[in-house]
């Protein structure tokens, strides 16, 4: 729960920071949180069970065409990238589930505290399975252009999510 707490406060953190960098004509539109709620809803539905779903069509539904996830800065992924990363991990953990835990908007970003959940039934960041499964955050960064997102920069901490599948 701390480090849910310190996710927290660290995403409200930037959350005023952004707000307070925005020039004036990107602060024409705020979006609210429950259009970003809107937006984000069939990225989030494609993580969860990614084998049992359409995942390119639910990321085209999401995403602009020249969508890009980066999880650092110049590790990006464009769409069709993405597409195969998800439907990769859901192969390596067929339960995986991610749920928004908190959610802020700023003018055309949206900030997402996110959980992800699951059991690896094949080789997970190098670590075999071992029946043993994982709880763990992320903190996700989206920008939106025309109802759509337009890039997304993430931290999950997968360092977590390993630790719990070797020794829980």
């Amino acid at each position: 729960m701390t480090r849910i707490l310190s996710m927290t406060k660290i995403a409200a953190l930037t959350l005023s920071c952004l707000a307070a960098a925005m020039p004036a004509a990107a602060a024409q539109h705020q979006l609210t949180a429950a259009e970003a709620r809107v937006i984000v809803a069939p990225l989030y539905e494609a993580l969860n069970e990614p084998t049992k779903k359409d995942v390119p069509a639910l990321l085209a539904r999401a995403t602009n065409p020249d969508y890009h996830s980066c999880s650092t800065e110049t590790d990006c992924l464009n769409r069709s990238e993405l597409a195969a990363q998800i439907r990769a991990f859901g192969e390596i953990i067929p339960d995986l589930h991610w749920r928004v835990l908190d959610l802020w908007v700023a003018g055309d970003r949206i900030i997402v505290l996110g959980q992800a959940t699951g059991r690896p039934t094949k080789t997970f960041f190098g670590v075999e399975p071992t029946g043993k499964g994982f709880t763990t955050i992320a903190l996700d960064s989206f920008g939106v252009t025309n109802g759509k997102l337009s890039s997304a920069y993430h931290i999950e901490n997968w360092v977590a999510a390993i630790a719990q599948v070797r020794n829980r």
